[in-house]
């Protein structure tokens, strides 16, 4: 390998998520790897809560980052961080899985409004509750987009994708307690701000 192909290798090391998501769009498969190297770890442990098992989420991990790949060109990080779009191709191809099985996702046991939504099934549900289901997402979700990053992010990994704060802090290689305060001090900003949007959470 070149000088020039070893300070590629470490621009795409350092790149952020955008950028190597726009790179992997134009068909940079280098890009695509450090994105995996990044994430399947999350993916994975996310595809393994939902299927329960854990030979099905490596298959579909990998199916997850083939879609990824091939859907990066839709990737707006106006919308959201790399990661919560990944997640939730993920949990999309997790419940088609699941529906093939006919079997239902596992589904969070907590009291906080913003987990409960984050783990809501949809199922049967009136026509009404659906568009109230689809408003308070958008609240939160744009309530989340004004969070400093490093506060959004644990709180996505965390409510969207299932993982516990050690695995949060392990997957972005950030002290445990660093963890914890950041994601402290992201729920009050966040709860200050829904019910600055007057969002009934209950």
């Amino acid at each position: 390998m070149t000088t020039d192909a070893f300070r590629w290798d470490d621009a795409l090391t350092d790149a952020d998520d955008a950028h190597l998501c726009s790179l992997a769009a134009s068909g940079d498969g280098r890009a695509l790897e450090v994105l995996y190297d990044r994430y399947s770890r999350i993916v994975m442990s996310f595809a393994t809560r939902m299927l329960y098992d854990p030979a099905a989420a490596e298959e579909l991990t990998q199916e997850v980052f083939f879609r990824a790949w091939k859907q990066a060109g839709t990737y707006a990080s106006s919308r959201g961080t790399f990661a919560t779009w990944l997640l939730s191709i993920t949990h999309n191809m997790a419940i088609d899985e699941l529906r093939k099985r006919q079997r239902r996702p596992q589904r969070a046991d907590s009291e906080d409004p913003i987990a409960t939504m984050a783990n809501v099934v949809d199922g049967d549900r009136p026509v009404d509750e659906h568009a109230w289901l689809g408003l308070l997402r958008e609240e939160v979700r744009d309530a989340l987009a004004a969070l400093p990053e490093n506060q959004r992010t644990p709180i996505e990994l965390a409510y969207f994708g299932g993982l516990t704060q050690r695995e949060v802090a392990e997957a972005l290689g950030v002290p445990l307690g660093t963890i914890k305060t950041r994601m402290r001090l992201g729920m009050r900003k966040l709860r200050d701000q829904l019910e600055a949007r007057k969002v009934e959470m209950a």
